[in-house]
């Protein structure tokens, strides 16, 4: 299903558009999956190089290693998707040979 503007109404509504003064955290201690959160200007200038990119939610999926497929799976689906993908840089190539 493709994105929607009501998927977007959490963060409109943390956001608050024109009204930054009223911005809440609703990250927390006690909160620890609240979505908006705020950084402290020193916080930022500790981190390596900079970066800006920042997370705090951990997903479930990817720690719960009982529901990941067994390593058979995965490598198939890994093989899938690059022979998938030669095809496709394939037929690109070709294009771009029939243009020159």
């Amino acid at each position: 299903m493709p994105i929607q503007r009501k998927d977007f109404d959490g963060f409109v509504e943390c956001y608050k558009p024109g009204r930054t003064h009223d911005r809440t955290p609703t990250w927390g201690e006690g909160n620890p999956e609240g979505r908006w959160r705020c950084y402290d200007y020193e916080e930022l200038l500790k981190r390596d190089k900079l970066s800006l990119d920042l997370f705090w939610i951990k997903d479930k999926s990817l720690t719960n290693t009982d529901s990941l497929p067994t390593p058979d799976v995965i490598a198939t689906e890994i093989a899938d998707d690059l022979e998938a993908a030669l095809e496709q840089f394939t037929k690109i190539v070709a294009r771009l040979a029939a243009k020159g």
